[in-house]
């Protein structure tokens, strides 16, 4: 159904890096969900209440709370289409994350509520009245609710959708919840014992919601937080920025992500620094517009000049180079230049200190400095220490 809808309603439907192509598949399958959820409320309902079953009966209200979520997904993604403006000139692009974390509050809400009145039924048990019809209705559910998985998680991926991958979480666990609650009213049928198994049975589904909706919450807050890109995105964007001679390497990536389609990058590009100004300037501009075209991004390239030709810079590079993955394997040299003077020659570096060095980075430069002083006395270092955001 869902391909088919696709076809119908989106045109060029692969151009998923499209903010239009995002929203109207996170459309579709809003709609999608709220049709079918507010379908399986109306039947597990009239099922719970025949057969007196509070975990039919309250797996029915969580439906009905996902095509509540299902709404929330639509308006992220109708919100987080809207064109930056005077007040939020990054655009909305990060709404879709806060849709994807008020459905997560969502499912965790649901998961209280249906844990509270199971524990009622387990401290008072009523008789469960089983019989072929709430069979019949949970059985469609779960094959339903897995049907729902499997095109949000294959639509999540697609489109990189941390709210869809929110709803797709969700309908995974309510896949689990319903079999669980059809094993229960199945198990009263035959097994003829006071256990209070609607109860219990309750307890393990709201457990499952409540850890489906906690797992779906980090996942939506991690990237409001910030995360590092994937190492492969780096990989490809230092691969299209090393594209552009003499462009000879690169450090300080920084990857800002303000939302899907919102993607800005910033890094600097090292270049020989005996090439006309203008020449560079028209590279490095190059590299800007490719990479941008690219990776549908805004991108700022800083250029840092380099001194490709001296001997004596190549020698103390790697030494430095030497002497800090002695200390750290991870920790990087860039921007090293040497200014010689009549009683001293001062040594000029940056190094990034990666998150796995625990020494302090005044710590760091010190126990360097003196190294490096201890092998050659004559070099006096100034060393700013960077972070990384990659």
């Amino acid at each position: 159904m869902i391909s088919f809808l696709v076809k119908l309603f989106i045109h060029n439907p692969d151009d998923t890096e499209n903010p239009a192509v995002r929203e109207k598949y996170g459309v579709i399958c809003g709609i999608s969900g709220i049709f079918i959820n507010i379908l399986l409320f109306a039947f597990k309902l009239f099922a719970g209440i025949i057969a007196k079953s509070v975990a039919v009966t309250a797996d029915a209200f969580n439906n009905l709370s996902d095509a509540g979520s299902s709404i929330i997904t639509i308006l992220g993604f109708k919100l987080s289409f809207k064109q930056p403006d005077a007040g939020h000139p990054f655009g909305h692009g990060r709404l879709e994350y806060i849709s994807g974390l008020i459905v997560s509050f969502l499912i965790i809400l649901a998961g209280v509520e249906l844990l509270k009145s199971s524990i009622a039924a387990v401290i008072h048990p009523v008789p469960v009245e089983t019989g072929l019809l709430p069979v019949i209705v949970l059985v469609i559910s779960i094959l339903a609710k897995f049907y729902m998985y499997l095109y949000n998680h294959r639509i999540s991926k697609k489109i990189k959708s941390a709210a869809m991958d929110a709803i797709a979480r969700d309908s995974l666990s309510d896949t689990i919840s319903t079999f669980v609650v059809l094993a229960s009213i199945t198990a009263a049928h035959f097994i003829k014992m006071s256990l209070p198994l609607d109860g219990i049975a309750g307890i393990i589904v709201a457990v499952f919601i409540v850890i489906s909706g906690l797992s779906a919450a980090k996942e939506t807050i991690n990237p409001l937080l910030g995360v590092p890109p994937t190492q492969e995105f780096v990989k490809e964007i230092e691969e299209e920025t090393m594209n552009h001679e003499p462009i000879h390497g690169i450090h300080d990536l920084v990857v800002h992500d303000y939302g899907p389609g919102r993607v800005m990058i910033s890094l600097h590009a090292e270049v020989p620094g005996d090439i006309n100004i203008f020449e560079l300037h028209e590279v490095i501009d190059n590299a800007e517009r490719d990479i941008a075209k690219r990776f549908n991004c805004a991108v700022t390239i800083h250029m840092d000049p380099i001194d490709l030709k001296n001997d004596e810079v190549e020698r103390m590079w790697k030494f430095v180079s030497a002497e800090v993955s002695s200390i750290n394997p991870g920790i990087t040299v860039h921007d090293l230049r040497l200014v010689p003077g009549p009683t001293h020659t001062n040594v000029i570096f940056d190094i990034v200190k990666p998150h796995s060095c625990l020494m302090s980075d005044e710590e760091l430069c010190n126990t360097l400095s003196s190294r490096i002083k201890n092998v050659r006395p004559e070099c006096s270092c100034i060393i700013s220490v960077d972070h990384p955001f990659v």
